[in-house]
């Protein structure tokens, strides 16, 4: 190596990742990369903790329900992270036999068959915002419609009222947001979640009352062998659906959106045979998928290669990064419509933990882009008013104008 060489590596400032960082919120993908290559097992020790970026680790994490423990939670935020995350993460706060006890009860009621049944509906919604939406030849593609659907679906599982349901969307939005240099969750987000478990225990007792036939009151029946939800644990299922089921599909739409009408040459594929729809928003979730990173907490010392994870640690596992792993994907950084997904880690998670909520997810966005396509001839983005979302998990859009010529 010659000196100047030996300069400019000393140059090279060492990787630092911070997901709080407005700027890693504008474009991850260069910090992941940085991190797989020169710190995949990675530590900040001002942030307290640890960070898997290469996808074979982050799929082996996501497996390893005894080493990686979800008890303490999924988010970052050290608000959100300890022994009384359960209460808004649900399961997704839990370890087996705890897990899977509140796993099968909460089944009982969100069954494959509710989910399936919903599909007429679902169209139903779709085309209730979306047709007048198109009428316009520029529109906000979330205010007015990514940001609806997933919140009229949700709805509509657990019964919310119609009038209801923009005002529950705006506290689960300002619940995910943060704001830029605060470290934790901010105060309006801690309010917006008090908001949203007080109105689910109110309309959790009105179902005491007087049953519907709705999620909700499916979950006050659930029963195994004489084993029911309690009321605190139907409330902690209910504030996952509405923030989790809400946002992530509402983020999908829009990433999905966005990153095809930037590669003009692969939305043409879905022009040209709308039936690969499927495929439009498989690459989506690999590509730039809405939930990003979760939270493990070690429970003993993990030897990998380069470092030992001691226990009792937060280990954050970041599935954006893994999707774009050269070892798995060829050519990760480039949006290809088609290529093979059976290596993707979407924002479902994997393992135990999977997601129960991922096929009502797929089958949303998956409506929701063939009807956009079947009534458009072309789509552009305008850059200029778009604005992302700032969380330390989620990635999407709050705004995302988008230019169309109807068919």
């Amino acid at each position: 190596m010659t000196r100047s060489d030996s300069v400019a590596a000393a140059s090279v400032e060492p990787v630092t990742f911070n997901p709080y960082d407005y700027g890693f919120h504008d474009d991850p993908y260069p910090t992941y990369r940085r991190l797989r290559e020169e710190a995949p097992v990675y530590h900040n020790p001002d942030l307290g903790f640890w960070a898997l970026s290469r996808h074979a680790d982050v799929n082996a994490g996501f497996r390893d329900a005894k080493r990686l423990s979800s008890a303490n939670g999924v988010s970052l935020d050290p608000a959100a992270y300890g022994p009384n995350a359960h209460k808004t993460m649900s399961f997704l706060a839990m370890d087996d036999p705890r897990h899977m006890r509140m796993r099968q009860l909460v089944s009982r009621g969100f069954t494959p068959r509710r989910v399936n049944e919903l599909t007429p509906r679902i169209r139903e919604l779709t085309l209730e915002h979306l047709v007048p939406a198109l009428e316009q030849p520029e529109f906000d593609w979330i205010s007015e419609f990514a940001g609806k659907l997933p919140m009229d679906v949700i709805s509509e599982l657990l019964g919310v009222p119609r009038p209801d349901r923009d005002e529950l969307r705006r506290h689960a939005d300002l619940v995910v947001h943060r704001e830029d240099g605060v470290l934790d969750i901010p105060m309006t987000a801690i309010e917006s979640s008090l908001e949203l478990i007080g109105y689910y225990a109110d309309m959790l007792a009105q179902r005491r009352k007087s049953p519907t036939d709705d999620l909700t009151s499916a979950l006050l029946d659930a029963e195994i062998d004489g084993d029911r939800l309690d009321d605190e644990e139907i409330i902690g299922f209910m504030f996952l659906m509405v923030v989790a089921g809400n946002e992530t599909t509402t983020k999908l739409l829009g990433n999905s959106l966005y990153w095809a009408a930037k590669n003009p040459q692969e939305i043409a594929k879905i022009y040209e045979n709308p039936e690969r729809v499927p495929e439009w928003t498989e690459e989506s979730l690999r590509f730039d998928t809405s939930s990003q990173i979760v939270a493990r907490t070690s429970t003993v010392d993990i030897d990998y290669p380069e470092a030992t994870i001691p226990a009792g640690e937060k280990v954050l596992l970041l599935i954006g990064s893994a999707n774009r792993d050269a070892a798995v994907f060829s050519d990760g950084d480039v949006y290809n419509i088609g290529r093979d997904s059976r290596s993707t880690l979407a924002s479902f998670g994997g393992g135990p933990h999977f997601c129960l909520g991922a096929h009502l997810a797929r089958l949303e966005t998956n409506i929701a882009l063939t009807e956009f396509i079947e009534r458009t001839k072309s789509f552009g983005i305008d850059e200029s008013g778009a604005e992302r979302v700032h969380s330390t998990n989620v990635r999407g859009f709050a705004a995302l104008p988008v230019q169309v010529e109807a068919r």
